[in-house]
């Protein structure tokens, strides 16, 4: 009966969702202020813009697995899971993540960073 129960607590705890704490890019701004609007949005997917003028950052926030797009590139910092990195992120360049993955960045370039993400819902 006692490993029935272990068993049970396992699958459990295993099986269930995370509840996410982060809030979503959507959600996510900078100083109270929104940094990403909405350009499509249905059952499957959701399609941002979001605009990093220089000194404009996006708080900690997670994505859905996504595919992002760089229409105007900057210098970024970048914090996730791996520490803090400074990217120079080119203009035309893209970006893909298959799982759901958290960051916070900061635009420390001189010019504005604007990107589509499409992410999965």
């Amino acid at each position: 009966m006692r490993v029935f129960q272990i068993l049970i607590v396992f699958v459990l705890v295993f099986s269930c969702k995370q509840a996410q704490t982060l809030p979503d890019p959507l959600q996510a701004g900078w100083k109270g202020e929104s940094v990403c609007e909405v350009l499509f949005e249905d059952e499957d997917m959701r399609v941002l813009k979001c605009t990093f003028p220089p000194g404009v950052g996006h708080e900690k926030h997670y994505h859905n697995p996504h595919f992002g797009y760089t229409l105007a590139g900057s210098k970024f910092e970048i914090t996730d899971n791996t520490g803090t990195r400074t990217v120079d992120v080119k203009t035309n360049s893209s970006f893909n993540k298959a799982e759901i993955s958290e960051h916070e960045v900061l635009n420390v370039g001189d010019s504005t960073g604007v990107f589509l993400i499409v992410e999965k819902k």
